[in-house]
């Protein structure tokens, strides 16, 4: 008796990219360059045209890019930063490693990014940025975010990690506020083989702020201006998403047809399938709600179909995060108890996808 057939959730070995990836590797190994190189500052440019910004800066992770436009912004210590309990707790995180403080406000319980409404209850004297997270590729409402920090006078910095190539009603992000930052982890809509990030803006003194701390603070080789880190991404890295980045908006579109034959697939089941809010969508992931996710997510399992969870507990709940004694955020609480992400990618197969659709609807009934 032959085995099921399986679904993995994602595979991150090069696909129809294959001679690509391996051509750019080859071409770095040959240089001899691997950091801060031709390849880095060929991929700052390229990138920022693909984003919409003047420029873009190469990072070692999506999470420094964030503290890198904090530190560049002048917010550390005895600062507070507003930003959403539903994400990867790497987008707070980067609020500490900055030196400021996180402080959540609730989301949107059916976009599920932060609620603008909730941050003008949590801003206080002390607050100096809104960091608005783009969460599995849908955009938050960014003009609603936008009115609120002009009203108080406060920076917006976009967490764009998983928002490659997305648009908040038509505007590309990560230019929205004074800053976007991105990563390039394997998992991501553009993907490296390793850690990567970006920050992009249209400041050239923010731009040229980040670029100096992420080399150590050095103005020229051995000096240091800054008390600076060390976050270059390297040349490897950048080859291969130079390679990658001209294949993204077709496989944006890609992600989009399939986002829509789940959305018609799944409307009689009883899992929730978040609305797309904003046209501008990248699913990075598609994910459905159910107040059993443990009990799908088993059944699917029985059926071959491999489940992730985007996230189970709220960064507030986090025990990293214990001492901030942060407020409860109730809706994100909720939705972290139900959501469930799918088997969802631009190479995912015909006879995959309608596995996947067809388990979900036997077991969401």
């Amino acid at each position: 008796m032959s085995e099921p057939r399986r679904v993995p959730f994602l595979s991150l070995v090069p696909g129809e990219d294959a001679a690509l990836v391996r051509n750019a590797i080859e071409r770095v190994v040959a240089s001899g360059w691997f950091v801060l190189g031709p390849e880095v500052e060929a991929f700052e440019g390229e990138f920022a045209n693909a984003a919409g910004a003047r420029y873009a800066v190469g990072v070692g992770n999506g999470t420094d890019a964030i503290a890198l436009i904090l530190r560049a912004l002048g917010i550390g210590a005895g600062d507070e930063v507003i930003t959403s309990p539903l994400s990867a707790a790497y987008s707070a995180l980067a609020v500490l490693m900055a030196g400021a403080r996180p402080v959540f406000a609730d989301i949107d319980p059916v976009r599920m990014t932060i609620d603008p409404d909730e941050i003008e209850h949590v801003i206080t004297p002390r607050t100096r940025a809104i960091l608005p997270v783009h969460l599995y590729g849908q955009p938050a409402d960014m003009t609603a975010i936008t009115r609120v920090s002009a009203r108080h006078n406060l920076a917006v910095i976009e967490d764009c990690c998983q928002a490659h190539g997305a648009t908040a009603e038509g505007r590309p992000v990560g230019t929205i506020g004074v800053a976007g930052a991105f990563s390039f982890y394997p998992t991501k809509n553009l993907a490296a083989l390793g850690d990567g990030g970006a920050v992009v803006t249209n400041d050239p003194a923010l731009a040229r702020s980040v670029a100096r701390l992420r080399n150590g603070g050095q103005t020229s080789r051995y000096r240091h201006l800054d008390a600076g880190v060390n976050s270059r991404l390297d040349e490897i890295q950048a080859a291969i998403l130079r390679a990658r980045l001209p294949r993204l908006a077709d496989r944006t579109e890609r992600r989009r047809r399939l986002a829509a034959c789940f959305r018609e697939r799944l409307r009689e089941s009883t899992v929730v399938v978040p609305p797309e809010l904003d046209a501008g969508h990248v699913y990075h992931l598609f994910v459905v709600r159910s107040p059993e996710r443990e009990g799908l997510q088993t059944a699917l399992k029985m059926k071959g179909v491999e489940t992730l969870i985007h996230y189970p507990i709220p960064i507030p709940l986090q025990p990293a995060f214990e001492a901030l004694k942060a407020a409860d955020c109730p809706r994100a609480s909720r939705v972290c108890g139900e959501v469930l992400s799918l088997p969802f990618h631009p190479e995912l197969a015909e006879a995959e996808r309608d596995l996947v659709l067809s388990a979900v609807m036997a077991c969401g009934r």
